[in-house]
């Protein structure tokens, strides 16, 4: 996720999407926001939402919807997603919420503490989760290609976890060169 990553509210109605973005104003983080499902998902296709608070029923594209569609587009199925409903507690719309694999489903009006805490954990979860899978794809293209030094990473030695254990050396380090660099 690139660091001007944004929050995207999406709500029908415009006083509960300024709510939201005065709730979540002091985080500090960028908010977008869309009044419609569909205008939600080409925000979310363009890239650069780690976070989304969905509002559940909107004419058109429902949020479950936009839920759908995101889970079967690489690029988008692991942003989390935060569903807002006002019509009250319903088994139905948490058992597909949680189905599709929303990170919270939270009932209007809402609580702006406990809307901020939640928003801050999965957003600083979601930034470091896309980090560490962007250092293990470059330890993988490292491992894979050559060094610095021109030598091909099979043939490189990898230093011990222990830093008291001596760096062996690749090739030659079964040939006798190592007596011979001690005499």
């Amino acid at each position: 996720m690139p660091s001007d990553a944004k929050i995207l509210i999406v709500d029908d109605h415009e006083d509960t999407l300024y709510a939201l973005e005065s709730a979540l104003a002091p985080l500090g983080y960028r908010l977008g926001r869309a009044t419609t499902g569909d205008e939600a998902l080409k925000q979310v296709l363009r890239g650069q939402v780690g976070l989304l608070l969905l509002d559940v029923r909107m004419p058109g594209v429902s949020g479950l919807d936009v839920v759908r569609y995101m889970r079967r587009v690489e690029q988008t199925q692991h942003i989390p997603v935060v569903l807002l409903t006002g019509f009250g507690p319903d088994n139905e719309l948490t058992s597909a919420a949680f189905g599709l694999g929303v990170a919270d489903l939270v009932m209007k009006p809402i609580d702006p503490w406990a809307l901020r805490t939640k928003v801050r954990y999965l957003f600083d979860t979601h930034r470091r989760h896309l980090a560490l899978e962007h250092e293990v794809r470059e330890l993988r293209a490292l491992v894979k290609g050559h060094g610095e030094d021109g030598e091909p990473a099979a043939r490189r030695a990898l230093p011990h976890p222990d830093a008291r254990v001596p760096v062996q050396r690749g090739e030659g380090a079964h040939t006798g060169e190592l007596e011979q660099d001690r005499t």
